[in-house]
């Protein structure tokens, strides 16, 4: 009987630093059979609304995520089944008509700032990890962020930070660092937790006789 593939979430604020030790792990890992599954592909498909209403999204908040088509997707990688992952159109706020094949691995890194709140999600997690960044470091990286990736203005960037990232990671976000097995001070720059993690990570892969 073939062991049940082994699924990693990865959970913080935006700018915590997760993408980066997501990818340290992915990258510790790459020799053997493992794929990244980013919440941020499934934001719910907004087409039945006009598009003056989809620009009014509220994309921290847990109702703007399709858990159910992630938790489905989950489900069928776990049974070694190949998924079709959607693909979301941020010019248009809404799921595009595109979807990428994602074959089934052992091991599933689960990725994204809300991925610990949905208790459904955090039941098929072997390993539950918070990268916790304190909020100055965190503001001041997603402004470099947006100014310089998605040409954003300064005064935008620090509006929608107050208005809406902030008082989301202080209600949904923050809370979900006590279901956390791990957590991860300075994000990618904390070399010492990351390693402790992969070596974690590799305990559990042995007894799953996957390595």
């Amino acid at each position: 009987m073939r062991k049940k593939p082994v699924v990693i979430g990865v959970a913080g604020g935006s700018g915590s630093g997760k993408t980066t030790v997501t990818k340290a792990i992915y990258e510790h890992f790459q020799g053997h059979s493992i794929l990244m599954l980013e919440q941020d592909y499934y934001y719910k498909d907004q087409s039945h609304l006009p598009f003056e209403e989809r620009l009014k999204t509220n994309y921290d908040h847990p109702l703007a995520f399709d858990n159910d088509l992630l938790i489905e997707h989950i489900h069928k990688l776990l049974n070694y089944e190949p998924i079709d992952k959607p693909v979301y159109d941020y010019t248009l706020h809404t799921r595009s008509n595109e979807v990428i094949r994602v074959e089934p691995k052992d091991v599933i890194i689960l990725e994204g700032i809300l991925v610990l709140e949905d208790e459904r999600l955090r039941n098929l997690m072997d390993i539950k990890v918070y990268v916790d960044t304190d909020a100055d470091i965190r503001i001041i990286r997603r402004l470099l962020r947006d100014i310089k990736e998605r040409g954003r203005t300064l005064e935008s960037v620090i509006e929608q930070y107050v208005n809406v990232v902030r008082p989301m990671h202080n209600q949904f976000i923050e809370p979900t660092k006590r279901y956390a097995d791990i957590i991860i001070p300075e994000g990618g720059h904390n070399h010492v937790a990351i390693d402790l993690m992969v070596t974690k990570i590799q305990t559990i892969l042995e007894q799953k006789s996957i390595l």
